[in-house]
């Protein structure tokens, strides 16, 4: 998962000049995506705020913004208040198989 995510990284050197370019590279890197990028897989959340369970407190300040907005001007959004994105149950890189599911429950 890394390697492609790296890969199609426009910042990514096809060759680094030595191995302290490519950890300075990948520490910029990995900042970045464990704490600035927002994932749409997990809610637009960032991997770091759901790790240490601050994703909870963020979305309930989501839900806060979208009702204000909500009371404020309700034609805009259709006469329906919006709801922040929710965390899926179960995030996975590689989903296993139903049948394997079944039986590891």
């Amino acid at each position: 998962m890394q390697f492609k995510t790296i890969k199609y990284c426009p910042q990514f050197s096809e060759r680094f000049d030595s191995i302290e370019q490519a950890r300075e590279f990948c520490v910029d890197f990995f900042g970045h995506y464990n704490h600035i990028h927002h994932h749409s897989g997990i809610a637009l959340h960032t991997p770091a705020s759901v790790h240490y369970g601050t994703d909870r407190e963020i979305r309930a300040k989501r839900q806060a913004t979208f009702n204000a907005a909500f009371e404020a001007n309700p034609i805009r959004f259709r006469n329906r208040a919006p709801l922040a994105p929710q965390l899926p149950e179960v995030v996975c890189i590689n989903q296993p198989h139903a049948e394997a599911l079944a039986q590891s429950s």
